[in-house]
């Protein structure tokens, strides 16, 4: 991808490379998931593909193909390094499919740089923007920051090994393989909560999601809609591991700590998202509000929860990818900027709706039956009841201002239209992306399905 910039300086081509790289990748990873394997690496047991990993990857390569299908042109505007930004993407792929099938702490760590590096160079490519480069140094900074905490809780897991082991299935084993009390020691619990720490700079969890909304409102609109959508959920899928097989036997004295994050992230989200008077800048606060429903499958973590993370993670990209790439065609990025469009682009209006249904919970769209999978693990546990009822109640409030856009475009007068009326292979990806969104509405098994298959490869 990188070396493409160099043999031609065709930017429609250099683009192609890029698609054709995501459909092979996307066709590789459906290959490991029925079976028929490419290649055959040791990698020492320091990577673990099953199916929850590799439908979890299967779901950022289609999601990437989709996001540059839709708006890999506009990546051309923010600057002249068209290749170098598709090889940054692929770079965060990379530490994509490592955060997902990781089965060793410093596989994690590496996973997780290997996505913040490429990202921190993306926020600050406009460098024309004042507020695109500060947004790339407050990201670097809280990033760093966030990796050292990471790092400590890394090196205090370790402490707390008996026979000091990096492996994830190891860590409870090891800590009580000499005959160690089978009790939590407070330097096992300060590991864990440094990682959750941790998580939550890199989710945009509250009270960790500050530098969110002015890195996602400074940063190029289209690698913001990268960075909310294929990066988050990666990490969700990562750390749903980790925290699943590492410490799930101690689940009961840290389920505490993720019921307050959980509470404070979707109360802060859906409260500040309803007085922001910019969409961009409202789903930035958004992001963190739908943050906070994935966390409820961190603090279940059972099977129901397996589930509705994934068909959170397509549910969320597919209708944040749609939504953003209506946004960056916009003149006007407020509310008063998308008043009147149903009547100039019907097309664009209409989709739009679909996935701001979607992103509110609304039956027949995917978002439903996710944010329902989500409650439903937490239910299924017997606890945390409250956190139910609160999770409902900040989802009434967030079909608030996801309906302000809808009542622009629909039932106000204005000027609001893009910059350029949009082609019509642009609108028909867009009703392509809606009708997958009401697919996984209608019947979500067909990707929950796929979770069934058993397959483990080291």
């Amino acid at each position: 991808m990188m070396f493409s910039g160099i043999f031609t300086p065709n930017k429609t081509a250099i683009r192609n490379v890029a698609i054709l790289g995501l459909a092979v990748l996307l066709y590789a990873n459906y290959s490991d998931m029925t079976g028929h394997h490419w290649f055959s690496i040791d990698t020492k047991k320091m990577l673990f593909f099953d199916t929850f990993g590799l439908l979890g990857n299967g779901i950022a390569f289609a999601s990437t193909l989709l996001f540059v299908l839709l708006s890999g042109r506009d990546m051309e505007k923010v600057g002249v390094n068209l290749a170098e930004y598709f090889a940054l993407l692929f770079f965060v792929l990379c530490g994509v499919t490592l955060v997902t099938t990781f089965n060793t702490l410093l596989m994690l760590f590496l996973g997780i740089e290997i996505i913040s590096i490429p990202l921190y160079i993306l926020t600050g490519s406009d460098k024309r923007n004042l507020k695109s480069n500060e947004a790339s140094l407050k990201y670097f900074l809280m990033g760093s920051f966030s990796t050292g905490l990471m790092l400590l809780g890394i090196a205090f897991l370790y402490g707390a090994s008996t026979t000091g082991t990096f492996f994830i299935d190891d860590l409870w084993t090891a800590r009580t393989a000499l005959g160690q009390p089978a009790g939590v020691t407070p330097l096992f619990m300060a590991g864990i909560l440094l990682l959750l720490v941790s998580i939550g700079f890199k989710v945009s969890a509250a009270p960790f999601h500050f530098w969110t909304p002015d890195v996602y409102d400074g940063a190029p609109t289209v690698f913001t809609s990268f960075m909310a959508t294929i990066v988050k959920v990666s990490i969700f899928i990562g750390f749903a591991r980790l925290f699943d097989e590492a410490f799930g036997d101690t689940q009961t004295h840290w389920q505490l700590f993720v019921a307050i994050i959980t509470a404070a992230t979707l109360f802060v989200g859906n409260i500040t998202a309803v007085f922001q008077q910019s969409v961009k800048r409202m789903l930035a606060y958004s992001s963190i509000a739908q943050a906070g429903f994935m966390l409820l499958a961190l603090l279940a973590l059972n099977g129901i929860a397996k589930e509705g993370l994934i068909l959170y993670a397509a549910a969320y990209s597919l209708a944040t990818i749609g939504i953003f790439a209506v946004l960056i065609r916009m003149k006007d990025y407020t509310f008063d900027g998308f008043n009147g469009l149903a009547g100039r682009q019907p097309v664009l209006a209409a989709t739009c709706t679909i996935f701001l249904l979607s992103l509110a919970g609304i039956p027949l769209t995917a978002g439903f039956f996710a944010k329902y999978y989500m409650l439903a693990a937490v239910v299924s546990t017997g606890h945390y009841l409250w956190l139910v009822i609160f999770a409902v109640l900040c989802a009434a409030v967030s079909v608030y201002y996801y309906f302000r856009v809808i009542q622009a475009m629909y039932f106000k007068e204005g000027d609001g239209a893009p910059d350029t009326e949009p082609s019509l292979g642009f609108k028909g990806l867009l009703v392509i992306l809606a009708g997958l969104v009401i697919l996984l509405g209608v019947y979500p098994q067909g990707l929950l399905d796929q979770l069934s298959r058993i397959i483990y490869i080291w």
